[in-house]
This record gives structure tokens, C-alpha cells and sequence, in this order.
């Protein structure tokens, strides 16, 4: 399974259309900054979200991401969208106007 996780925060909306199927589950625990409150709110494909090994296989993806929050505390946080491909994590910003 090609598991992809977004982590959007709070606040704000994707930078980009989110992968996967029509329809989206946001997971009831999000991630907060260990440094300061940021919150991202982590949003999966629903599908794979109902899959009975989701919790196992998602566990390394959701480690990444959270590292990922941590290292965006050093630059305010201007990564709004974060998205796992495979073992990396994509950082999504805006395109400029």
C-alpha cells in the first residue's frame, strides 16, 4: 500500500490538492510543536485510514512528520503543509503569485 499522510495546520488550508481518493479522514490525534503550540492536523486518504493495518503501517510516517514540525520550529513554522512520499517528507509551499 502507497500510504500518503498530509499534515496541514491548523488554521490553514492544503497548499495542494490532496492525494489519494474523494474523500479524507482527519486522525483524531494531531501533532503539536514540542517548542511551542503549532498544531498540524494529519489527513489521510479515508480508505486507507479504515484498513485494518493503518496504525502499524502509518507509525514511522507519522514519527517523520513530527520530526519534520520539530525542524520547521526553527523557521516560524512557514511550512503549512507537510506530506509524506514513500520515506521522505515533501514540505508543500506556495508557489509565488
Amino acid at each position: 500500500m502507497n500510504l500518503r499522510i498530509a499534515a496541514i495546520q491548523s488554521g490553514s488550508d492544503p497548499v495542494r490538492k490532496l492525494a489519494g481518493g474523494s474523500f479524507h479522514r482527519s486522525l483524531e490525534t494531531p501533532l503539536i510543536c514540542p517548542k511551542c503550540d503549532a498544531t498540524y492536523n494529519l489527513i489521510v486518504d479515508w480508505d486507507q485510514a479504515a484498513d485494518r493495518w493503518f496504525p502499524e503501517e502509518s507509525r514511522p510516517l507519522i514519527k517523520l512528520l513530527a520530526k519534520a514540525i520539530f525542524m520547521g520550529h526553527s523557521t516560524n513554522h512557514r511550512v503549512t503543509h507537510f506530506e509524506t512520499a514513500g520515506v521522505v517528507v515533501e514540505s508543500v509551499i506556495k508557489p509565488d503569485p
